[in-house]
């Protein structure tokens, strides 16, 4: 008969979580009024202000574009006239038809309302960058005609370069020197010094205008946020509290709900009201599980009649034992004249009899041990940590006087 173990519920108490979300939502929307209120002006300061900064930031940035462009120029056609290596010079055009940061620096800067000085001082730039570029490409023309490199396969530029009679006629160190001395010498160098002072000095009178604005903008800012600030603690301090009822009500017992279920352990009763009822209930189908779970393992496992270990059970508790490395006996159990018991007195006499060589089997060996019945009046014994020198009380443990034990086969192995 199955038995029902369940306890009788408890009456479960505790904070609903519809109740607690519908507070939340009532807050929520309650602050989300308030701060509608105030929002549309600060977020025209903050537009204001982000114009701004974007302004000052790019001011500060567009300084390094440019020269970061210009010296890859440098960088490039200095190398190739000093390597020949037709790899630098199509570096060089890319930078200038394709990548552009000086040019979109430049572009960049125009896009301000410049200063007539600022316009000056970036006038002068492009002047003097244009003046380098052109004695780079002519430096350029030159190593690649030392180097007698066919002119239909240079770029457009460095074949349109103005090379006179004079430089086709000189030698190929002539040449390597000319172009070495217009790209590394003292007036190259200088007037790149030039340009970088006149870029900065663009830089610096645009960004006076520029951090102007963004200091008027910024002492709106603060005003629109001071009276924003209130309402942004209030809503903070709210949601911080709805965390942490969430966290302590759902969050956290349902993580341990997990555990307790992977872990086939009982849940924990706690949280919230429906985190409550659901452990409960949980429990409650755990237990009846377990309980059939219990019941149909021992009825798959054991001889309905006896008790016993049934054939299935115990050919799988041998395969089992098979990496055991202590000694093991086995004996093997038959009842004498149990057809004629059977014939004579019928099969209930013959079920008690078995019911009594079960009862014997059991009693008189170990908890240690495995007594199965693995046929009709068929028994065998798995014997745990059994040496040779314990065959005798086996046997005589196993020999009762309504039973012949048969042991043809006694084993006992290391």
């Amino acid at each position: 008969m199955e038995e029902n173990h369940t306890k009788p519920e408890k009456p479960v108490k505790g904070i609903h979580i519809s109740g607690m979300n519908a507070a939340i939502i009532a807050v929520s929307i309650f602050l989300c009024i308030l701060l509608t209120a105030t929002a549309r002006h600060v977020s025209v300061t903050i537009q204001d202000t982000d114009q701004a900064l974007d302004a000052y930031y790019t001011c500060t940035q567009i300084g390094g574009f440019f020269k970061n462009g210009s010296d890859y120029l440098t960088e490039q056609a200095r190398l190739y006239v000093v390597t020949a290596d037709r790899a630098c010079m199509d570096h060089y055009f890319t930078e200038l038809h394709i990548t552009r940061r000086r040019d979109e620096a430049v572009k960049l800067l125009k896009s301000f309302d410049m200063e007539d000085a600022a316009n000056t001082y970036l006038q002068a730039a492009l002047d003097k960058s244009q003046v380098l570029m052109d004695r780079e490409i002519y430096a350029m023309a030159l190593v690649s005609l030392a180097h007698g490199y066919d002119e239909a396969a240079l770029p457009q530029e460095v074949q349109k370069a103005p090379l006179t009679e004079e430089d086709r006629a000189m030698a190929k160190e002539d040449l390597l020197a000319k172009a070495d001395e217009l790209v590394f010498g003292h007036d190259y160098q200088a007037v790149q010094e030039q340009i970088s002072f006149d870029v900065e000095d663009s830089i610096y009178a645009l960004g006076d205008t520029v951090e102007q604005h963004m200091n008027n903008r910024y002492d709106n800012l603060r005003r629109a946020m001071t009276q924003h600030q209130l309402l942004l603690g209030i809503h903070f301090a709210a949601t911080l509290a709805s965390f942490s009822f969430t966290l302590l009500l759902v969050i956290l017992p349902m993580r341990g709900f997990v555990k307790a279920i992977k872990d086939r352990k009982p849940l924990r009763v706690s949280g919230a009201y429906e985190c409550k009822c659901l452990a409960q209930t949980c429990n409650a189908m755990f237990a009846r599980i377990t309980d059939d779970e219990r019941m149909l393992r021992h009825q798959a496992e054991h001889d309905a009649l006896t008790g016993l270990l049934n054939r299935g059970a115990f050919d799988a508790l041998q395969d089992s034992l098979e990496a055991h490395s202590g000694p093991l006996a086995l004996l093997l159990v038959d009842v004498d004249k149990f057809k004629q018991v059977n014939d004579g007195y019928g099969h209930e006499m013959g079920d008690k009899v078995l019911k009594k060589v079960a009862g014997l089997l059991s009693e008189n060996f170990r908890t240690s041990d495995y007594p199965a019945r693995i046929g009709g009046d068929e028994f065998a014994v798995i014997v745990m940590d059994a040496v040779q020198e314990e065959q005798s009380a086996i046997a005589v443990k196993a020999m009762p006087t309504t039973i012949s034990i048969l042991l043809p086969d006694f084993i006992c192995a290391d």
